[in-house]
């Protein structure tokens, strides 16, 4: 929980980064889950209530590779969506940018509180020895062929219009 602040935005990018370099998850990967932290936090800030504490609620967790962002907040008039973001406008890319960065998002309505989420691909680097390293200070960027094949999904199949097993870890929205 942290307060409906634009100061809350750094102390969460500062608790992920610090949480996601600690397991060893590339440093590639970290940077685009911060982003997109930042975008989710900024946007409840921006559009939507609080929490009836006073609060935003900022959660991610993480299954083998994938990784789930999560900013929860009171609910606002309209749904999150992804705006036109035109070259001209001075807001109205955050969702764009997420989209960009993720596998997906989306939005959940649940017991008073409405969360946007994204999910990210968020794999660990890896020793010579084949344990996943404590820190990610030491990590290298993967080989080409070290990635994996987007045709190599165990289903096939896309959620919400994105594909798992695709690592992204562009700065911009294509």
């Amino acid at each position: 929980m942290l307060p409906h602040a634009p100061s809350s935005v750094a102390v969460a990018r500062k608790r992920l980064s610090s949480e996601l370099n600690a397991s060893g998850v590339y440093e590639s990967v970290v940077d685009d889950a911060c982003v997109i932290l930042s975008e989710l936090l900024s946007n409840a800030l921006r559009h939507a209530r609080p929490l009836p504490s006073g609060q935003v609620r900022v959660t991610w967790s993480q299954k083998g590779d994938c990784l789930e962002v999560a900013v929860s907040d009171g609910g606002a008039m309209t749904e999150p969506r992804r705006g036109p973001g035109t070259l001209s406008s001075l807001g109205g890319r955050g969702l764009g940018i997420v989209e960009a960065l993720t596998e997906g998002w989306g939005v959940r309505h649940e017991d008073g509180a409405t969360t946007v989420w994204a999910r990210i691909n968020a794999p660990h680097t890896v020793s010579a020895n084949g344990s996943t390293p404590h820190r990610a200070a030491h990590a290298v960027a993967p080989e080409l062929s070290e990635l994996p094949d987007p045709q190599d999904r165990p289903n096939g199949k896309a959620v919400n219009g994105a594909r798992h097993g695709v690592i992204t870890g562009r700065a911009y929205p294509a």
